[in-house]
């Protein structure tokens, strides 16, 4: 069976304030891009290889998948199901704070006006179902939510695991389909 890499994006300033960007589109900053180099390094001398990046069309992971694919030489492709989740009422709010991290739990809320996590899991579930069928070695750039999500596909978690899941700027994670 085949595998795939996952790579979260590089870091925001709205990272550094600890506030929720969701499907915000919030820049990388200097320190993010220079992260999203480092990574690619890390990748050349890992031996990482792929046939193509798929990344989110928000600018915080299309430019750190930009980046990746400059320095390695991957093709990339925008997959518009890989946007972070819509978290909503919780869009620029504390990360951690206690509210969204006890909302998070709660899989079909979409926090007023965003997506609940039962819509986020069929789009990023049908993906990874592709990814699976695919002859193809993926790398996809993306989201914390989307990582949670992915995570998720793997193995069994509880709600609060699920909850508190999550995956640091730029680190590299390996998925193989058993």
């Amino acid at each position: 069976m085949g595998h795939f890499y996952f790579i979260r994006h590089g870091q925001t300033i709205w990272n550094v304030e600890n506030k929720i960007c969701g499907a915000t589109d919030i820049e990388l900053t200097d320190l993010g891009h220079r992260q999203a180099v480092e990574t690619a390094e890390k990748m050349l001398e890992q031996g990482i290889k792929a046939d193509e990046i798929l990344t989110s069309p928000l600018v915080r992971a299309s430019e750190t998948a930009r980046h990746i694919s400059e320095i390695t030489g991957i093709p990339l492709r925008i997959e518009e199901r890989l946007i972070e989740q819509n978290f909503g009422k919780y869009e620029s709010t504390a990360r951690d704070g206690k509210e969204f991290h006890e909302a998070k739990k709660d899989m079909a809320s979409r926090f007023g006006s965003g997506e609940s996590m039962l819509q986020l899991a069929q789009r990023i579930y049908n993906l990874l179902d592709d990814i699976k069928a695919s002859d193809k070695t993926y790398i996809l750039v993306a989201h914390n939510g989307i990582a949670r999500i992915v995570e998720s596909y793997f193995r069994e978690m509880d709600n609060e695991e699920f909850s508190s899941f999550g995956v640091k700027n730029c680190e590299i994670k390996r998925y193989d389909f058993s």
